[in-house]
């Protein structure tokens, strides 16, 4: 791709002036992230911090776009090049983030990014694009219909929450109480890693590396947060590693222990988190992604949220269908259940050098 492209504004959208496309370089990651926090459009996984993620830790190549009119920023494209002989080749916004795609002020600059981000894929020569949009962009390109996320406003009474909450629900958050749990925010990721490694060997899933943890809380500081759920004798039993951005809180990777269940500790974990967040003054509790038709959709809709589809759309270049990378994809089936039979250590070991070609 061109350091700079050119594109002309789309008619009808209120906007003058020629629209820019060009490189992110090494002193732009300030105006980025400052475009980033004041943008409707933008989220948690746009801020620059995960371009450094993505190279060092998961050794993609990135490519991060933005916009500009003038000398005015008007969008971001967050991209990486993923290369995988396991499951091929891509140009994704953004690899291991549920959220992707243009942040823009206006229809041109989103436009101007997508038109860029397409002409990058052709000249890396990868079979396709993909945007995780949270909204459709280009309703004519093939989508994956596979996800929703789940979202939902905060009363500013936590419990006014808790009542809000459907009445199974609330029972099981509970129950929890009843069992003495209680929440702590963590210094470090080791208890949740511990939890989190446990519970993806038993679903059959390789898991990230501890290393991609802990940078995670360095990048990101207070933004990144571990809260564990410890029973009356002080044993971590579930935790949650969680991201904040503006007003809204979003629980991202989890874990627990085969006792948790037993305890609702998942549910306790989840109310813990919605109430600090209430009593923090956030509005939003972002359950984040979960596929149609599994124990997680369940989960969350019984919480009483709302699914909405998410738009992840596909520039087609070297391939006639839609990638299915995930666990419900037939052709997984033997290697989850071989997944479960492996050690753990062998299985946190191997497991991130398979999933950083998962993206």
């Amino acid at each position: 791709m061109r350091d700079v492209v050119h594109a002309s504004p789309a008619p009808g959208v209120g906007v003058s002036g020629e629209v820019r496309v060009k490189s992110f370089a090494g002193g732009d990651a300030r105006r980025w992230d400052a475009f980033v926090d004041d943008c409707p459009d933008a989220t948690f996984f746009h801020r620059s911090g995960w371009r450094a993620i993505l190279e060092e830790i998961f050794r993609h190549r990135t490519h991060y776009l933005f916009a500009e009119r003038g000398e005015t920023v008007v969008g971001v494209l967050p991209l990486a090049e993923v290369r995988s002989r396991l499951f091929g080749d891509s140009l994704v916004s953004l690899p291991f983030c549920v959220y992707g795609g243009p942040a823009a002020n206006d229809r041109a600059a989103s436009d101007a990014l997508i038109d860029a981000a397409g002409e990058l894929a052709r000249t890396l020569r990868v079979p396709y694009l993909e945007l995780r949009n949270r909204q459709s962009l280009r309703p004519d390109w093939p989508q994956q219909a596979l996800y929703v996320t789940f979202r939902k406003d905060l009363l500013p009474d936590p419990e006014a929450n808790l009542a809000a909450i459907p009445r199974k629900q609330r029972a099981m958050v509970r129950k929890g109480m009843k069992h003495g749990l209680r929440s702590e925010i963590d210094d470090t990721s080791d208890r949740f890693f511990d939890l989190y490694a446990d519970n993806m060997h038993r679903h059959g899933t390789p898991p990230m590396s501890h290393a991609y943890f802990r940078r995670l809380m360095q990048t990101f500081g207070g933004d990144c947060e571990v809260l564990t759920v410890v029973d009356t004798g002080g044993r971590a039993v579930s935790s949650v590693m969680s991201f904040y951005f503006g007003n809204e809180v979003l629980p991202y990777y989890a874990g627990d222990c085969v006792e948790a269940r037993d305890l609702a500790a998942n549910d306790f974990k989840y109310w813990e988190l919605m109430r600090r967040g209430c009593e923090r003054g956030l509005r939003v509790f972002d359950y984040g992604r979960s596929k149609r038709d599994t124990g997680s959709f369940a989960f969350k809709h019984n919480w009483g949220f709302v699914p909405s589809p998410l738009a992840y759309e596909f520039l087609l270049l070297g391939r006639d269908e839609v990638p299915q990378n995930n666990p419900l994809n037939p052709k997984y089936r033997a290697m989850i259940a071989l997944w479960k039979r492996m050690p753990r250590f062998a299985a946190n070991a191997i497991g991130p050098h398979i999933v950083r070609g998962l993206g």
